[in-house]
């Protein structure tokens, strides 16, 4: 079954896409910026992941601190229920997503 199969099942199909990548989350240290969350939804995110601007995710080069594993072979997101409004909104096989992929060298959805 092809990456663009599991995008047409469920969600948990949607998520297991994005378990097998995490390309957007590595793609630039400006991505992962904060821009729509409220107060509290910031105040949920450990401050250690917080970038010393406080505009966004801390990054180490262009990977997200949050990011744990090997980008293209099996990610996750350390903070996922909490994560940024940004995060939320990059969707598997969207324009976004597709840029991340090609910066490593990943098939499009």
């Amino acid at each position: 079954m092809s990456d663009a199969d599991n995008l047409s099942g469920s969600a948990g199909a949607t998520e297991n896409v994005c378990l097998a990548c995490g390309a957007c989350c590595a793609y630039s240290e400006n991505w992962p910026r904060f821009s729509t969350e409220d107060d509290g939804a910031l105040e949920l995110i450990p401050t250690e992941l917080v970038n010393s601007r406080g505009s966004g995710m801390r990054c180490e080069n262009d990977r997200c601190a949050a990011l744990q594993g090997q980008v293209g072979v099996a990610t996750s997101c350390t903070i996922h229920a909490i994560r940024p409004d940004v995060c939320r909104t990059c969707m598997p096989g969207d324009a976004e997503c597709a840029m991340a992929r090609r910066k490593f060298g990943l098939p499009e959805l």
